[in-house]
């Protein structure tokens, strides 16, 4: 009896899962407006941007890099709702819509977060090792963080 249950209860599993995968996420590119973006809004030294664009940009730009597990179901709504978290905290695509404020308020978010080894989330670098922060990095972002935002304030 307890075997036909099991088998039943599995049945339903496998079936639910096949039926989630129907239901995928948006990845629908979004447009970016130049004059919106971080590199409209302030100066973006190249070892800066390279540090932007290996660990912060997935989660923090409209330029989202999607893997191929998420086409996995319900791993892809894990993921999204990373993004979408992420864009909504802090999306450097927009960056240059923020008040000025604003912008001195996220910068300071970003040097803070990584120098607390918040960010990059540690659950994204199970899989993105190439994203970790190297020795320095937080440093280097946050000597920019303190640069540009005398400049914003000025």
């Amino acid at each position: 009896m307890i075997k036909k249950i099991l088998k039943i209860v599995a049945l339903f599993v496998v079936a639910g899962l096949i039926v989630i995968q129907f239901f995928q996420i948006d990845k629908a590119s979004v447009a970016i407006v130049q004059a919106d973006s971080l590199e409209s809004a302030v100066s973006v030294p190249v070892n800066v941007r390279g540090i932007l664009e290996r660990s912060c940009n997935d989660c923090h730009t409209n330029k989202t890099a999607y893997p191929w597990y998420s086409n996995i179901q319900p791993i892809g709504w894990f993921l999204n709702n990373h993004i979408i978290d992420g864009r909504n905290h802090l999306n450097f695509s927009i960056f240059n819509t923020y008040t000025g404020k604003r912008k001195i308020k996220k910068l300071e978010e970003v040097c803070g977060q990584v120098e607390s080894n918040e960010m990059p989330l540690p659950s994204y670098l199970w899989i993105h090792r190439d994203s970790v922060m190297k020795d320095g990095d937080a440093k280097v972002l946050c000597d920019w963080v303190a640069a540009e935002k005398v400049k914003i304030a000025e």
